[in-house]
């Protein structure tokens, strides 16, 4: 996947003094510090970010049942966004689930203005490819029979499928899949306890073990 971004080199950052004033949130998350750098015109700190985050976006999507056409478009609009409202970033979280808050709600509204859920149809080739150019030790990639986890995973409801993703593709805590869906904590665990409990029976009707 290889897109140019257009962006404007001009922005406010923090300042007293001599000395910037980072937020607490980037100073504990690198990532929002990148994003800060980026709001204050630091065009490389937006490289940085969209090669690190790029892979696990596209594999948000393709994971919660998009094809791949789909999953580009959505994918392109998340960044977009991001460019667009720079300006506008404020560390209130940590970068990852800022990003992950665009993602899902980019979801949600092309999702509403389908009269049926998109299944999924191809498209692990790429992110196969995706993959092995990031972290090959993904979770999803250590299953015996990665190929029956997506079909499995693909048969979750779609609230139970995006928790277990944002958990285990992106490494999102509770708390932080609790914001980014929209829900309340004991919500987003409760729905990730549904979603390993179906996909433990799912993939063992799948491989033909016992559960």
């Amino acid at each position: 996947m290889s897109t140019s971004f257009s962006v404007t080199n001009t922005a406010e950052f923090f300042f007293c003094g001599d000395s910037p004033m980072l937020p607490t949130m980037a100073q504990a998350d690198p990532d929002t510090l990148l994003m800060l750098r980026y709001k204050s015109g630091e065009l490389d700190a937006f490289e940085t970010l969209y090669q690190k985050h790029r892979g696990p976006l596209y594999r948000y999507f393709v994971r919660n049942g998009q094809s791949t056409s789909v999953a580009e478009e959505l994918y392109q609009e998340v960044w977009m966004k991001l460019i667009k409202s720079r300006l506008n970033y404020e560390a209130r979280a940590k970068f990852s689930t800022y990003l992950y808050q665009l993602a899902h709600n980019c979801m949600v509204d092309f999702i509403r203005k389908q009269s049926r859920r998109p299944q999924l149809v191809g498209g692990l080739d790429f992110a196969e490819a995706v993959d092995e150019t990031t972290q090959p030790d993904r979770p999803l990639q250590a299953t015996q029979d990665r190929a029956a986890l997506l079909k499995a995973l693909d048969q979750l409801p779609d609230d139970q499928r995006e928790v277990f993703v944002l958990k285990e593709e992106v490494h999102l805590n509770l708390d932080e899949i609790a914001l980014v869906t929209g829900v309340g904590r004991e919500t987003a665990k409760s729905r990730l306890r549904y979603a390993n409990s179906k996909l433990k029976e799912l993939m063992a009707i799948s491989l033909g073990v016992s559960s």
